[in-house]
This record gives structure tokens, C-alpha cells and sequence, in this order.
């Protein structure tokens, strides 16, 4: 017990870390700041959160950087120089360099060539014959939650309290299916006033707590895109399933919120590799 306890400690500790790291991405992070965040020594702290995550803190700022950064491009028309500055490099040179080692090609290049952009050449091709989508069934699923409030693009951040807290209990194993819920629509709410929840699916009942709360998972017949590429392209893929695929299909979508199922980790997966299931609720026939 004692051992647990002390394990749910550090969790604790390192995930004050992680929400104050998404909360100031602008800013220049201090180590010894995020040391007193955990309360832990400065000479070892970053050795646990190594050793706790899988990639160090600087690993950690700089994929959420880029990450932001492939939403910027994807969906705004910022210049590269201005997302640039925003992502901490101190100029497009640097940025150019480390955005094409992680995404596979320039800013500029991505902006054009992207999956985002693939999504709309195929919208504006009526004739084609679009993207695979699969009808599956879906059972009725627990899960455990985070609920997130504001850029659909920060789920991450409730995500990583929610694995913390599993991982602190012993809760977290292999097959274990993840889970974003989506409950507003972000072309119709306000960015700060979105809605959603980080949930994993789990069997059985142990107790939880704040900010940890269960959520059912509605099953029935679901519409599934496979999207295969950066979590900023995915504002497309959804343009294209709700504004072609469904008018096309002689579906109905039914009244529950929209899920992605996360297949794999940015941890560890290039932006490029990333796989997710976009889950499309629909209506009994």
C-alpha cells in the first residue's frame, strides 16, 4: 500500500508539471520552476519525469509547440514567420528545420500538401469517390473522464492528468482503447467555451474522484473514418465526413457527441503516423 501511495505522490507531483507546461507554452520554461511545480529536487526531478513519460521535458515543450504550430498551418493563414515566433524559435530558418525532421516536409510545403489539404481537394472533386468509411456497431462502454474545456487541440493536456491518475492506481495496461468525446461543434462555439471529455474505456468498478468522474460511452451504429496523419488535419477529415460522406449516405446522424479513438501516442509516433477513428453516431434503421 505504502508502495502505491507513494507512486500516486509522484504521479501527482509530475502532473502539475505537465498542466503548467501546456498553460505556458509561450513562455521561456524555467527548469527549477517546473522543480518547486513538482516538489522535487531540481538535480533529480527531470530524471523521474524521464523515466515517468518516456521523453524528456524539452521533448515534451517541443512536440506541443509543433503541434500547435500544424494547427496554425492547417487551419489559419498566420504567416510562417509569426507562427515562427509563437513556437519559440528565433527565426524561419530554425523553424523550417525543426518542423520538417518531425512532419516530413517545410511549414510552407505542409500548408499546401498536408492531409488537411487533401481533405479539401477531395471535397472540391464531386466526382470522386471519396475516403473509406466503415459502419461498425458500437457496444455500450464505461469509461473514466476528464472533461476538458476550450481548443479541442489541448485534449492532450486532460488526457495526461487522466493517464497519470490511472497509472498512479495501477489502472493503465496494454489494450487499454482511449477516447476523446466531443461535445460542441468548434464552427458554432466560441474556442473557450468548447466542451469535451478525455475518457478511457475500462471494465469493472473501482472507485473514483475529482477531477477523475465516469462517463457512459453510447453504442449503436457508428460512421468510422480512419484519419492517418497529424491531429491538425483532423478538422478536415470532419469537413469532408459530415459535409460529403453523410449528405451523400441517406444517414442520419443521431444525437450524441462525435468520438476519436487514439490508435497510437504522439509520444512515440511521428505526426505522419498517427492513427485515429473518427466515430460518427447514427441513427438505427
Amino acid at each position: 500500500m505504502e508502495t502505491s501511495s507513494n507512486w500516486t505522490n509522484y504521479q501527482e507531483r509530475l502532473s502539475r508539471v505537465t498542466a503548467y507546461v501546456y498553460d505556458h507554452l509561450d513562455d521561456e520554461l524555467d527548469l527549477n520552476k517546473l522543480a518547486d511545480i513538482a516538489c522535487l529536487s531540481p538535480y533529480h526531478w527531470h530524471r523521474v519525469y524521464h523515466a515517468t513519460h518516456g521523453e524528456t521535458i524539452a521533448a515534451t515543450v517541443k512536440r506541443l509547440r509543433l503541434h500547435r504550430a500544424a494547427g496554425y498551418l492547417a487551419q489559419t493563414t498566420i504567416s510562417i514567420a509569426e507562427i515562427a515566433r509563437r513556437s519559440g524559435y528565433p527565426n524561419v530558418a530554425s523553424f523550417n528545420r525543426i518542423f520538417s525532421a518531425a512532419y516530413g516536409m517545410p511549414p510552407a510545403q505542409y500548408r499546401r500538401e498536408g492531409d488537411h489539404a487533401k481533405f479539401q481537394a477531395q471535397r472540391a472533386d464531386t466526382g470522386a469517390g471519396g475516403y473509406a468509411v466503415v459502419i461498425k456497431e458500437m457496444p455500450d462502454l464505461q469509461a473514466v473522464a476528464v472533461d476538458h474545456a476550450g481548443s479541442y487541440m489541448q485534449i492532450g493536456k486532460a488526457f495526461d492528468t487522466l493517464y497519470g491518475w490511472l497509472g498512479a492506481r495501477n489502472h493503465l495496461g496494454p489494450g487499454l482503447r482511449s477516447i476523446g468525446m466531443y461535445l460542441d461543434d468548434p464552427l458554432a462555439i466560441a474556442e473557450e467555451k468548447l466542451r469535451s471529455k478525455a475518457c478511457v474505456v475500462v471494465d469493472g468498478q473501482f472507485p473514483v474522484e475529482a477531477p477523475v468522474a465516469r462517463t457512459d460511452i453510447l453504442g449503436g451504429p457508428y460512421a468510422v473514418l480512419r484519419h492517418v496523419g497529424p491531429y491538425a488535419s483532423m478538422k478536415a477529415a470532419y469537413q469532408w465526413l459530415y459535409g460529403d460522406w453523410l449528405v451523400r449516405s441517406g444517414k442520419e446522424a443521431a444525437n450524441a457527441p462525435a468520438l476519436e479513438e487514439y490508435l497510437n501516442s504522439p509520444r512515440d509516433t511521428p505526426p505522419q503516423d498517427l492513427m485515429t477513428d473518427i466515430w460518427l453516431p447514427l441513427c438505427e434503421a
